[in-house]
């Protein structure tokens, strides 16, 4: 997380979507265009399905945040689990579609707009609960893609924290100001 304090909702908000961005695409770019597509088990989603997945919510939840329910009727969320873009930048391109959907529809907020009324699915929610709901939703998913990039990497994989075992250099270097953001 960045080292800025905030006592604004929104701004913290969008701050961890974008962590949450980063992160990915930094395990993302990590590993091959063949393990994209690797799934771990016949029961498991590859990188590749889960990002679709991601993007596809993105697209329904997102898109006329304010005004229409935030399952769209054209979502069909059971594709998004098959047949996901073939090339990386394709399935990057998607994955780009679904965080502009995104932001287009958060930066323009202030904190004065959390009370307001959404529909998800028919259910209404506070835009607050609603960017609650999507955090949560997103950060396992994110979570999914950084343990499959991790494991696939294996041990040409680096860390995007702390690495094992530098912990204490790490805290060392942030008490001197040299640590970098990331």
């Amino acid at each position: 997380m960045a080292l800025k304090f905030t006592t604004s909702y929104m701004e913290d908000s969008l701050s961890v979507f974008r962590q949450l961005k980063s992160l990915s695409e930094r395990a993302m770019g990590q590993v091959s265009d063949e393990q994209l597509s690797t799934a771990l088990d016949g029961e498991g989603n590859s990188i590749a399905v889960i990002v679709k997945h991601i993007a596809g919510n993105m697209r329904s939840r997102w898109t006329d945040f304010l005004t229409s329910d935030g399952e769209k009727p054209d979502r069909n969320r059971d594709t998004e689990f098959e047949d996901p873009p073939a090339t990386r930048a394709a399935l990057m391109s998607l994955w780009e579609q679904g965080w502009n959907c995104l932001f287009q529809a958060l930066e323009p907020l202030s904190d004065a707009d959390l009370e307001r009324v959404i529909t998800i699915r028919g259910e209404r929610h506070s835009v607050m609960q609603a960017i609650n709901r999507q955090v949560s939703h997103y950060s396992l998913h994110c979570g999914q893609i950084v343990f499959l990039a991790k494991h696939l990497g294996s041990e040409h994989w680096k860390a995007l924290t702390v690495p094992r075992g530098k912990s204490a250099e790490f805290n060392k270097r942030v008490v001197a100001g040299e640590a970098s953001q990331r």
